[in-house]
């Protein structure tokens, strides 16, 4: 539309990027149908999971003290476990990230002597003083006695699947671990389908073994989720596609009821378990995000589609490529050189809604090994299913785009930062 175009022109953005924006959507259009069917699908499951919970309104009150009995929070983690294929759901605003909400199913089910075996390389970046590769940290699960083993990917980005079996007969872990998303890696996002296969193969064997996914940025990218592929334990953050964009914090554990419970015990205390904790009137807006999610997460993969495309047509590597089947919300552009970096998140910060005047520095953020740009101009602070980018100072020089309410907020992300890039 005209109108459209002068509205963008308007907002700083050249008739020559739109052109090629104009472009790389025809060429996507049939993918985005498939995304439509995929948000369908799973818009039903979760208005299915809340009918059959019967949520009613009185669940959105009010408790204080030590929250016994919170009929909010307790059906909430009844739909978060009906959802995602779940015995029991440990859903709370006092989990303060992903990162958290792993950490807990980590700690709260290996102890000392026991071991963890890393199937999917290296861990994203803020897990390794957790697990205890990077720093001296006495929390850290090697310091309190836990033996941890990692199996990387094949050249191919594979699962190197006669590497684990040969781990696993050397030294049976007690829980193997897969990454669901890519964290700072050039790779693609592992798929289901591998993932299926792989934790078969774990468990006609060896079915004593707790299979582990992070699945953050992996909600409702699929049909299914990990835990419905035989995964015993799953985590997450609602600030990222479970929340919809809508959950002010928190996070998520789903799984075994006994696994639940022990990451419960991590958060308050053992023998208090999931009997505590005051949700502080967060139900609504956590299960009005859930109930958003699967609309939100598709207009966002759209916008990292489109992504793709454009910047693969303007002579950019790009993870993954356009036209590939995708298991998280991210999507790599590798840009060569640090400014290109810069303007690439300069030109997504230029497209919030919140703070777009305001130009995003690398800084030593906690966790992680090198400065880290950020941009995003969020109405929750950190949210990831927004529009966002980031990526880490170092050579080749790689930034990760992700999140978008909408699917125009997410073109115009990807617009702006175009812009910027092209004109540096």
């Amino acid at each position: 539309m005209q109108e459209t175009e002068e509205i963008l022109q308007q907002l700083g953005i050249s008739s020559q990027v739109i052109r090629l924006v104009k472009a790389a959507e025809e060429a996507v259009d049939p993918l985005f149908r498939n995304r439509e069917s995929i948000k369908e699908y799973n818009q039903y499951k979760v208005l299915k999971a809340m009918q059959k919970a019967q949520l009613s309104d009185h669940h959105f009150q009010w408790y204080t003290g030590y929250g016994y009995n919170d009929p909010g929070r307790e059906k909430t983690e009844e739909i978060f476990a009906s959802v995602f294929g779940a015995e029991d759901a440990l859903v709370r605003p006092n989990i303060v990230n992903g990162t958290h909400a792993l950490s807990l199913a980590l700690a709260g089910n290996l102890f000392a002597e026991d071991s963890l075996l890393c199937v999917t390389g290296a861990p994203y970046d803020t897990l390794h003083q957790l697990i205890g590769l990077a720093g001296e940290y006495p929390g850290s699960l090697i310091k309190s006695g836990v033996h941890y083993r990692q199996i990387n990917l094949k050249p191919d980005n594979s699962l190197d699947q006669q590497a684990i079996n040969q781990a696993i007969l050397e030294k049976k872990p007690t829980m193997v671990y897969f990454q669901r998303s890519t964290g700072y890696s050039f790779r693609p996002a592992l798929s289901l389908t591998d993932l299926e296969s792989q934790i078969q193969q774990i468990k006609l064997r060896w079915p004593e073994i707790i299979i582990m996914v992070d699945n953050c940025y992996g909600e409702f990218l699929d049909l299914k989720e990990p835990l419905e592929m035989g995964a015993d334990i799953i985590a997450g953050s609602l600030i990222k596609n479970p929340g919809g964009g809508i959950a002010l914090t928190g996070g998520y554990v789903a799984g075994k009821a006994e696994l639940v419970e022990r990451a419960a015990s991590r958060l308050t205390a053992p023998g208090i378990g999931k009997e505590c904790g005051l949700t502080f009137g967060t139900t609504r807006t956590v299960l009005q995000g859930l109930f958003l999610a699967p609309m939100i997460v598709c207009e966002a993969v759209k916008g990292a589609i489109l992504a793709a495309k454009v910047f693969e047509s303007a002579g950019y590597q790009v993870q993954p490529t356009w036209n590939a089947s995708r298991s998280d919300i991210i999507q790599g552009v590798q840009l060569n050189t640090p400014e290109a970096v810069k303007a690439f998140c300069r030109g997504v910060q230029a497209a919030a809604p919140v703070d777009h005047h305001v130009t995003p520095v690398a800084w030593d953020m906690p966790g992680y090994q090198d400065p880290v740009i950020m941009a995003a101009g969020a109405f929750i602070q950190g949210s990831s299913i927004e529009l966002s980018a980031d990526g880490p100072m170092r050579p080749p020089y790689q930034v990760y785009f992700q999140g978008g309410l909408t699917y125009p907020h997410a073109k115009f992300g990807v617009m702006k930062a175009l812009d910027a890039v092209i004109n540096l």
